[in-house]
């Protein structure tokens, strides 16, 4: 018998709660600012999440090498070099190339967003040079410590991970 193509070959589907029941899914980035994995893709390089910033927080000046796309579940956000704001119920399409701020200001408690990050975010310092870089493996890194320090153990990214 010829074995057949079928979906049994498949990558298993990964369904999911996007809103974490339990608050350790969220990953601290920077100050007042989180991510909740959703899909790791080491295959492509590109991660799925939720952005979570509280109120008045920044999110650091980076430029994407390929396209990003964005949709606001709650809040609103603004790129400090645009003029305008993301809203509850927004879809975000950012082209790859700018430098941009992403900024929740204070008159929201708390912006969540869900970003398809397509490669990385490269990290820029005032004068347009780059500090850092974020990317699917950094980001499996950034979970592992994170679960590991808040006792889901570093092995609970593997569900994340395609």
């Amino acid at each position: 018998m010829k074995p057949s193509l079928e979906a049994s070959h498949a990558i298993p589907d990964f369904v999911t709660q996007a809103m974490p029941e339990d608050d350790r899914y969220w990953v601290p980035q920077a100050d007042k600012v989180w991510f909740r994995p959703l899909l790791l893709n080491t295959v492509n390089g590109e991660w799925v999440n939720l952005l979570k910033v509280a109120r008045s927080g920044v999110f650091t000046r980076h430029r994407h090498p390929a396209p990003v796309h964005g949709y606001v579940i709650k809040g609103s956000w603004r790129y400090l070099e645009h003029d305008w704001v993301a809203t509850e119920g927004t879809y975000v399409f950012e082209p790859p190339g700018e430098i941009h701020t992403l900024v929740v200001d204070e008159t929201e408690e708390e912006m969540i967003t869900l970003f398809h990050v397509c490669g990385a975010l490269v990290y820029y310092d005032d004068d347009n040079q780059p500090i850092g870089h974020d990317d699917v493996h950094t980001k499996i890194e950034m979970c592992k410590a994170h679960f590991e320090e808040v006792g889901l153990g570093a092995d609970a990214v593997l569900q994340f991970i395609r």
